[in-house]
């Protein structure tokens, strides 16, 4: 099993999002995830580019996952 699991709270290491905080909301296979986060838009991105944390948080259908990032981390994780 994968540490790239939805709801995994990852920092983007590669491309024009690279530093900016985001959390795994699907897993499409071995190699690629959909991210989104405060600064990173919903996208499909290589895991090979993210960075996993320790932190793991509960993602629910219809919750907004950037209001559930700022109040975990706070404003100090926008960049």
């Amino acid at each position: 099993m994968s540490i790239f699991e939805p709801g995994r709270v990852c920092i983007k290491i590669a491309g024009r999002e690279a530093g900016k905080y985001c959390v795994v909301l699907e897993v499409i296979d071995e190699n690629f995830v959909i991210v989104q986060g405060p600064k990173v838009r919903k996208r499909r991105c290589n895991i090979a580019h993210l960075q996993a944390l320790p932190e793991k948080i509960e993602i629910k259908e219809g919750v907004d996952i950037n209001k559930i990032i700022l109040e975990k981390f706070g404003e100090g994780i926008i960049k």
